[in-house]
């Protein structure tokens, strides 16, 4: 980076919170507080929606991830667009006419006390986790690629995000999340224009295409019925629906951004403009990462993308070995290429020896990788995530004109700022009036204010602290994913019990909630199940506890329904 992309990524980062500030610094009551005003329109909400589900992780990880293994991880959002259309049938109605701050305030009307405690308290262990790892994702690998020193990036990261989320609140998360989203469409625009424009010139868009599938990289799609699997269609349409349900249905750092506001209408409009826009969105960011993948076929790729931990290997004595298999790197990249430059048409009988030739080659240099990385963990520099989470930030910084790699860098705070200030936003606001209001009744509405405010920032320095202390082992978006699914299944089974159980009961539900999300932990540490499975299998088990429950245990506790 040079001094104009610096320019272009602090101007970028600095002019958006700055506007949010001058445009909502005031004295709020605790529902613009919480809620914003009616200035929060469903464009707004829409966009910051999507912008709290675009986090860092998305355009740092996911073109790695396509690069990596192809485009098959678009499965996991198949299921998105079926749970928006239910969460906007079902549970935004019900949110809109009780008025609730908190979608466990629901609970704790539905059933009791302590399930509403329980739902947040789920809510808030997992965020405030991967609050943290949303600060901690981009900071890593920027860190380590250009020199930062890792505490600073992480509060430029996080520092300012906790700084006008608190003096904001909600209305100024939904303005900063609109223009921040719109900054990362020009970004990632660009960088897959120019990702195709340095293919080859005798490679068309559609050759390309083409080149992509057949060695593997296009492949959206796999029906396998294997429960290990991690990507399949049956796994995103019904684990992805379930993950995607209990996300947008009862993740506070979502009710937030469609509830802001208080219309119905807009609210609706803002979630079905997501479930239109999300899986192409997601499609064309694994497309990037497919074209990449292409671009690195012809311009030859480090033999690791994490160059620090690279050169550390090297310092500590493993030069020898990493030059070696250097060498047979470079071999087998000189000889794919050849290849690549005679491929022929694809009606040819030649084409599948020519694909078949291409695959071993590229077979051969990811196996050249993992003999890399054995060597790095045998000297000690082994990086904090995959090397896949580097190939995206590699190719903008090498290989992109200066302005736009600062822009690029933007594009990865940004996503960073309005993903973790929709995630304090929430956990301050579930910690105020689902702990802090419920055992301080009575205080004057600027007290809470005061003590929303307070409890934001605390979770900021949590997520920093959690930031500054985590060890990755997994890829970055698959630890978020993960993270998620080992929670959200028992939280979504409080809210289905709560729609559709109508004679279940709260001591039921909450020690069905308590079994299941045991279950889901046991089953993770022990099992080798596809991770989007457990947001099935963890709501499922909650409404059957819960009904097993209220049937034998507490069947005495009165069983009259109670309206919603």
């Amino acid at each position: 980076m040079n001094r104009f992309d610096y320019i272009v990524l602090f101007a970028t980062i600095l002019a958006i919170p700055l506007y949010g500030l001058w445009r909502t610094y005031n004295h709020p009551n605790l529902r613009e507080y919480l809620k914003g005003d009616k200035t929060i329109r469903w464009g707004t909400i829409g966009l910051s929606v999507l912008a709290t589900q675009a986090g860092p992780i998305t355009f740092l990880s996911m073109p790695g991830q396509a690069y990596e293994s192809g485009i098959g991880f678009i499965q996991n959002y198949f299921g998105q667009p079926f749970a928006l259309i239910m969460v906007c049938a079902i549970f935004v109605p019900i949110y809109q006419r009780l008025k609730v701050y908190t979608a466990y305030e629901y609970l704790g009307q539905r059933f009791d006390k302590k399930t509403r405690l329980l739902g947040a308290f789920l809510f808030l262990i997992q965020r405030g986790i991967a609050g943290g790892i949303t600060i901690y994702a981009p900071a890593i690998i920027l860190s380590a690629l250009l020199g930062w020193d890792l505490n600073l990036t992480i509060w430029l990261a996080g520092g300012f995000v906790i700084v006008y989320t608190v003096v904001g609140g909600t209305k100024i998360v939904s303005l900063t999340q609109r223009y921040q989203i719109l900054v990362i469409f020009i970004g990632m625009a660009l960088a897959f224009g120019i990702a195709v424009h340095r293919l080859p010139a005798d490679l068309s868009f559609t050759g390309a295409l083409s080149l992509a599938g057949k060695m593997g990289k296009l492949q959206a799609v796999d029906f396998s019925i294997d429960p290990s699997k991690r990507y399949t269609f049956w796994s995103g349409i019904l684990g992805g629906f379930f993950l995607s349900l209990s996300y947008f249905g009862a993740d506070q750092s979502q009710v937030q951004r469609y509830l802001a506001g208080g219309s119905l209408r807009a609210s609706r409009i803002g979630l079905l403009f997501n479930a239109l826009v999300k899986v192409p969105l997601q499609f064309l960011i694994l497309l990037l990462g497919a074209m990449v993948f292409l671009f690195y076929q012809f311009e030859k790729p480090p033999m690791f993308f994490n160059q620090p931990s690279y050169q550390r290997a090297i310092e500590r004595g493993s030069g020898p070995q990493l030059a070696a298999l250097q060498s047979q790197f470079d071999e087998v990249f000189e000889k794919k290429r050849e290849v690549l430059q005679t491929r022929p048409a694809d009606s040819t009988p030649a084409s599948q020896a020519w694909s078949s030739q291409i695959r071993e080659l590229d077979a051969r240099a990811r196996s050249l990788r993992d003999e890399t990385k054995k060597i790095l963990d045998q000297a000690g520099t082994s990086p904090k995530s995959k090397d896949s989470d580097y190939v995206f930030i590699t190719f903008v910084l090498q290989h992109l004109p200066h302005g736009v790699v600062g822009l690029l860098v933007a594009v990865i705070f940004c996503a960073t700022m309005s993903a973790t200030s929709a995630v304090l936003n929430a956990l301050g606001s579930t910690t105020a009036v689902d702990f802090y209001r419920l055992f301080r009744p009575g205080a004057t509405d600027h007290h809470y204010v005061v003590a929303t405010r307070w409890l934001t920032a605390a979770w900021g320095l949590v997520a920093i602290a959690v930031a500054s202390f985590c060890s990755l082992v997994e890829n970055l978006i698959e630890a978020g994913n993960i993270l998620a699914s080992v929670f959200y299944g028992s939280i979504l089974g409080l809210f289905l019990a709560a729609f559709f159980l109508r004679r279940v009961r709260g001591s039921a539900v909450f020690f069905a909630a308590v079994l299941a999300q045991t279950m889901v932990l046991i089953l993770f540490f022990t099992t080798n199940i596809g991770y989007l499975w457990y947001n099935f299998i963890g709501c499922i088990a909650v409404l059957l506890f819960a009904w097993i429950l209220q049937s034998t245990v507490f069947r005495t506790d009165d069983p009259a329904a109670v309206s919603t």
